[in-house]
């Protein structure tokens, strides 16, 4: 048997992106994946077992590029402060469907298997969330930012993001800078003067 076709592939992951996107989990059958991109089922079959396998590899994929990205952060030093503005631009500033696949995991993983969602939350917290955290974390400990557990701290954050992580309805023209740096200013300065 011949490998699947890599470009295949990510034309695949690209479709079934914009279309798990757009109607969530349930709201999806494979057949419209296939005719989107204009393949039998059976060529769809052939690369992935299941809708829940397509799934989870799409969300698996952006996880793989947030990890280089959160790796990036980390390596590159400077001050926890920094790397959490760093951290927000680099999510906010994402195309929609890039930032939609965050708020499509949290919302949608509970339509999959429990060894699926098992997984997923594994890999979710390894590649992401313990990242994060793990810039909190740091900050803490050297003083940087007040004493806090970096979990609570983290899904503050990400909280404060979550609304800018669905695409418009309209053609997307991203988040405005000053909203992204408004979101900074907020987490880590707070709302009182």
């Amino acid at each position: 048997m011949t490998p699947p076709d890599s470009n295949t592939r990510t034309q695949i992951l690209s479709i079934a992106k914009r279309l798990f996107i757009q109607q969530g989990y349930h709201g999806l059958a494979m057949r419209q994946i296939s005719e989107a991109l204009g393949v039998t089922k059976a060529a769809l079959y052939y690369h992935f077992k299941d809708k829940e396998e397509l799934f989870m590899a799409i969300l698996e994929s952006y996880l793989d590029e947030m990890e280089i990205t959160m790796d990036g952060l980390l390596a590159a030093g400077g001050s926890r402060r920094v790397q959490v503005q760093q951290f927000v631009r680099s999510v906010l500033y994402q195309p929609a469907e890039e930032r939609a696949i965050i708020r499509l995991g949290s919302q949608e993983i509970s339509q999959v298997s429990p060894e699926a969602r098992q997984a997923f939350n594994r890999v979710y917290q390894e590649k992401f969330i313990g990242k994060i955290e793990a810039i909190l974390r740091a900050g803490i400990e050297a003083g940087e930012f007040r004493p806090m557990q970096p979990e609570v701290a983290t899904h503050a954050l990400l909280g404060i993001m979550y609304p800018y992580l669905y695409p418009s309805k309209e053609k997307d023209k991203g988040v405005p800078p000053e909203t992204v740096e408004q979101i900074i200013r907020i987490f880590l300065e707070g709302v009182c003067r």
